[in-house]
């Protein structure tokens, strides 16, 4: 490309909760003027929509028949990003308890992996100077061309204590116990499962400060970028 232009660089962060997914992929995004997309805000928001109308999460017909009604937005700036369902802002909502007890059943659904997933790519697709999209299953199924895929790991002691930060006053032996319980739902099930791609880059980041993430995962984008 003339003048330098960097073209759209598209990066999938997978992992499981508390790895540090979230407050990586915004910094990043930010550091290298890159949209971003939470996508397991998506799913924790078609949660919160099926919550709040009433439909059994708990009955997997009533979640597919529903998956197609609410209209979710991402707004993809990283240093404000935004959820809408129907034009409500449900940024605070979808992190309570209620929809955190409940996202696995519903993302498990396939009409509804569907549905986000086509969303997904679209928002993916639409970014201008590329985009970091972090999830579960992005590298794996929703963005398997993505230029970058990097999986974050953490010991389950490391992303226990890293979430009960995040949950004031949370018990750390609960919070380890529901995130492996969380983390074997979402690997055991049969659509689109968490999963590293085999192209990925792991990284730990047990042992890492949150800077120390950062950096490295600029630097991976930054070497992509340049050997283009």
């Amino acid at each position: 490309m003339e003048n330098g232009a960097a073209k759209p660089v598209i990066v999938a962060i997978d992992g499981p909760s508390g790895t540090g997914k979230s407050s990586t992929s915004k910094a990043v995004a930010a550091q290298l003027g890159l949209s971003y997309l939470d996508t397991g805000a998506q799913y924790r928001a078609i949660t919160w929509w099926m919550v709040t109308n009433g439909i059994d999460t708990a009955d997997p017909s009533a979640i597919a028949a529903a998956a197609a009604k609410p209209e979710i937005l991402s707004g993809t700036d990283p240093t404000g990003p935004t959820i809408t369902v129907d034009g409500v802002d449900v940024s605070g909502p979808i992190r309570e308890q209620d929809v955190t007890s409940k996202v696995s059943a519903v993302s498990a659904v396939p009409e509804v992996r569907a549905r986000i997933t086509e969303l997904q790519r679209a928002i993916a697709a639409s970014a201008v100077t590329g985009i970091v999209v972090e999830g579960r299953d992005i590298g794996t199924t929703v963005l398997p061309d993505a230029d970058l895929k990097i999986f974050l790991t953490a010991s389950p002691e490391a992303r226990a204590a890293r979430r009960s930060g995040e949950l004031k006053g949370a018990d750390l032996h609960a919070t380890r116990e529901a995130l492996i319980k969380r983390d074997a739902a979402d690997s055991s099930r049969k659509t689109s499962p968490l999963a590293k791609a085999d192209d990925a880059v792991e990284v730990d980041t047990t042992d890492l400060t949150l800077q120390q993430v950062i950096e490295c995962v600029v630097t991976l984008v930054e070497e992509k970028r340049a050997g283009k």
